[in-house]
């Protein structure tokens, strides 16, 4: 049986590069990725124009550091706990192992980000693996930041 699952964080500000979201599926389950959001509160002068560049990895085996371990809220509330691991915001990113970088892109940090998958494209997690959703790079200024992973657990 398939299950939903939400984790989030609000208002954590980012002065650096870092693992904005990384889940770990366990050895019983596969993971799909659904949705990533970001957005930011500070307002941005046009000689303040930031772009940052995000990037999707897999297949790290250390897992990053420095950041948390937010709540997994069941879509059906009242369902049974993630058994997956998800961090947010580690400030040392996730590394070692095979990694591969099947997507990357510019936020421009006006508009909120969304970046939602449809069922052909969905990133799927195998058993024990690792997903990181990435910010590249130091910005140009610190900004404070809101964000939201949907993924689903299968197994």
């Amino acid at each position: 049986m398939s299950r939903i699952y939400r984790s989030h964080f609000n208002s954590v500000s980012i002065a650096a590069a870092q693992d904005i979201f990384s889940l770990l599926t366990p050895a019983s389950r596969v993971a799909i990725i659904h949705e990533v959001r970001l957005s930011q509160r500070d307002e941005v002068q046009d000689a303040e124009e930031v772009m940052i560049l995000l990037r999707m990895r897999s297949g790290q085996t250390a897992a990053g550091s420095g950041g948390a371990a937010p709540a997994m809220i069941p879509r059906m509330l009242g369902d049974s706990a993630s058994l997956c691991t998800v961090r947010i915001n580690d400030t040392t990113i996730a590394s070692g192992g095979t990694i591969v970088q099947p997507w990357s892109e510019y936020w421009n940090v006006r508009i909120p980000f969304v970046q939602i998958w449809t069922p052909e494209t969905r990133p799927v997690l195998p058993p024990s693996s690792r997903w990181t959703f990435e910010l590249v790079g130091t910005p140009a200024k610190t900004l404070v930041c809101s964000g939201h992973l949907i993924f689903e657990t299968i197994g």
